[in-house]
């Protein structure tokens, strides 16, 4: 089911996380989405003007998909990325930085906007414990390598979003 919500479950409950946010690209913003919408979870964020990806580069691209995401005014994935890190408490990179210049500009902009930013925890439970530093009830931006960037991104990111968003159950 794409589109499910347990934001009556989550607000006001004092878990970490409340809502997960991405670009929608492949890859890891696909795969933490995909683990959002398994667990139940509140999520969307800012996509390219006509819901642009690299497998879909025409509207509506993957707005058929994941509806809760949001267009930006222009096709620059930039302004995307800076939409993303601003609405959100922390962004946590999945995956190495080095080979995705989105994520690296991810960081970059955490940095000039003073947002909290994991990059690439080595478990879930590290990122959990990192999260948990930052403050409860948070939304989530989760960023890395698309997936001709890194093969079999969006499957590793949403086993690791799933195994997160179990620790916030327990």
């Amino acid at each position: 089911m794409r589109g499910g919500t347990r934001a009556d479950k989550v607000t006001g409950t004092g878990g970490v996380i409340a809502r997960i946010i991405s670009g929608g690209q492949t890859g890891v913003d696909r795969g933490a989405l995909d683990a959002a919408i398994a667990g139940c979870v509140v999520h969307g964020g800012w996509v390219p003007a006509g819901g642009i990806a690299e497998d879909k580069p025409y509207a509506p691209g993957v707005l058929i998909d994941y509806p809760g995401l949001k267009p930006t005014m222009s096709d620059d994935p930039a302004i995307r990325t800076r939409l993303n890190v601003r609405d959100a408490h922390a962004t946590l990179v999945i995956g190495s930085p080095e080979v995705s210049p989105g994520s690296a500009r991810a960081i970059a902009t955490a940095g000039e906007l003073r947002r909290p930013c994991l990059v690439n925890p080595p478990t879930p439970e590290a990122a959990f414990a990192g999260l948990s530093e930052v403050g409860r009830e948070l939304i989530v931006n989760v960023v890395g390598p698309r997936e001709s960037e890194w093969p079999g991104a969006q499957q590793v990111a949403q086993q690791y979003v799933a195994a997160l968003l179990e620790l916030d159950k327990g």
